[in-house]
């Protein structure tokens, strides 16, 4: 299980296939808004910084991404 908090504005990576919505395994969001304990709000953007979408994740679902060296745990 993944323990990283997770706060709104992290980078994260999708870890699962989003077929209805159209994104795939290792596509990177950004956190929007906490919706309730567990769901995340994310948003999804093209290389030009354009809204591809917008999901709503569990927290098994993807991985925050970090831009600083950290240690594991």
């Amino acid at each position: 299980m993944q323990t990283t908090p997770v706060k709104v504005l992290d980078a994260i990576a999708l870890l699962v296939d989003k077929p209805a919505l159209s994104l795939s395994s290792g596509q990177v969001g950004t956190i929007v808004e906490i919706t309730a304990s567990g769901v995340y709000e994310v948003e999804f953007c093209d290389t030009k910084g354009r809204t591809i979408g917008f999901a709503e994740l569990r927290r098994a679902d993807f991985l925050v991404l970090h831009h600083e060296p950290a240690l594991a745990a």
